[in-house]
């Protein structure tokens, strides 16, 4: 069963929320905050009393006394085996990247589809980012632009030769939005090599997560999925 906390001010949608949620079975809503504040209070009760903690969190942004990007940055920092996922709507770009940058592992619409909804869910209990093409183009370009004014391309080119070939190859799938079960497909092995692959990446980039080697990835400079075994930096 995936524990799933709902984090929003409008009592409505995280109603709404909690049906879509659970008309899968192996989905629940264990928790539900109205602001970023709650949340983070809440987690730290939990933890303290030792009870389990949500595996995922749905998180709005705009909200009262603590919001949505706050209280991710936190919860990244102080409860980081929790998957936030940011909720946001068509003219809130601005503030999902922000998330992104706090430690969400992607975003979802708040009109996102139930069958939607599910994937999103399972997908970052699996450690999946959650990152349309749309945005991660954009997420990229805006990276691109922050990159060339603090340098950090000669930074991920160092952090990416690290890599061997196949995990090179690996974080070069993972930057045309893969999942753990695509690129398992792709490559004809097991998604837990895979899992493990994408552990090694981080461990030896010293990267936080799926979205950091991606923005690594385009800001080294490398524009193709590597082929035949990968290629050198």
């Amino acid at each position: 069963m995936i524990d799933v906390m709902i984090v929003d001010d409008n009592k409505l949608l995280r109603k709404g929320l909690t049906r879509m949620i659970e008309t899968d079975p192996d989905l629940q809503v264990a928790h539900q905050a109205s602001n970023g504040q709650e949340a983070v209070n809440l987690l730290r009760e939990l933890e303290k009393a030792k009870r389990p903690l949500p595996q995922v969190i749905l998180m709005d942004v705009r909200m009262p006394e603590m919001d949505g990007i706050r209280a991710t940055a936190i919860i990244t920092k102080e409860f980081p085996t929790i998957r936030t996922l940011i909720l946001t709507t068509y003219d809130e770009d601005d503030y999902a990247f922000s998330g992104l940058h706090a430690g969400a592992y992607g975003f979802l619409l708040k009109d996102v589809p139930t069958r939607e909804l599910h994937r999103a869910v399972r997908a970052v209990t699996d450690g999946d980012a959650v990152l349309t093409p749309r945005i991660t183009a954009e997420l990229i370009n805006r990276d691109r632009a922050h990159a060339l004014l603090r340098n950090d391309n000669e930074q991920s080119r160092q952090q990416l030769g690290k890599l061997t070939p196949r995990e090179y190859e690996i974080a070069g799938l993972i930057s045309q939005g893969l999942s753990n079960q695509e690129i398992a497909r792709y490559l004809t092995i097991e998604v837990t090599s895979v899992r493990r692959y994408v552990s090694r990446i981080l461990d030896k980039t010293d990267l936080r997560d799926r979205t950091q080697i991606v923005i690594a990835w385009f800001q080294s400079g490398a524009t193709n999925v590597p082929r035949n075994g990968g290629q050198e930096l």
